[in-house]
């Protein structure tokens, strides 16, 4: 099983895809809640260049909610990360398949839901 699921835009540049992901998760009722700049980072930490890539954490608060009354550890795996980063050819997003990654946790009332994020997250790379 993957951990996750991509997509590569071949005709937008790394700034418009990260506003396109953005709008993508927003009409999938997700906001983004922090932003990690993974190549400002490298560069200042370890004065390594690195590509563009960037890690977008997403929440969709209803989903949330639901997940964190049903496990109250499941923080430790929010939010739904999506990445965007520079790739030959083009610019790749991907987001986590919450599937993959709730299975770690041995809650079956879990499941359903991480199937209906995950729909949602699979909507938000279709549409871009």
């Amino acid at each position: 099983m993957n951990y996750y699921f991509a997509k590569t835009l071949k005709n937008t540049n790394f700034e418009e895809a990260i506003l396109n992901v953005t709008e993508a998760l927003k009409e999938e009722g997700f906001g983004v809640l922090t932003e990690i700049d993974v190549r400002a980072t490298m560069k200042k930490k370890l004065n390594e260049d690195f590509r563009p890539y960037r890690i977008l954490g997403a929440c969709n608060p209803h989903y949330a909610f639901r997940a964190l009354s049903a496990e109250d550890k499941i923080g430790a795996m929010l939010p739904c990360n999506v990445i965007v980063q520079q790739v030959s050819g083009g610019v790749e997003v991907a987001a986590v398949d919450p599937v993959a990654s709730m299975s770690a946790v041995e809650n079956s009332s879990l499941e359903p839901l991480a199937l209906e994020v995950r729909e949602k997250l699979k909507a938000v790379i279709d549409r871009l």
